[in-house]
């Protein structure tokens, strides 16, 4: 019983409606973050929502504009 959930909650999170994975955050200057980003980081987008996040550099960000 307990790997039916386990395979539950996986396929849930892989196939949740905002989440990239971790290869295009990482292809886009991002790096996969569990909780939080860290200080000097924004959340760009989900690599697998709503728990890892793809956190990307503050200083990027400002560089692009």
């Amino acid at each position: 019983m307990g790997i039916l959930w386990f395979i539950l909650i996986f396929v849930s999170l892989t196939s949740h409606g905002d989440a990239h994975g971790p290869d295009s955050c990482n292809r886009e200057g991002g790096l996969c973050r569990v909780g939080n980003c860290i200080s000097g980081e924004y959340l760009a987008r989900y690599c697998f929502e709503p728990i890892i996040l793809c956190c990307k550099s503050l200083s990027t960000a400002t560089a692009k504009r």
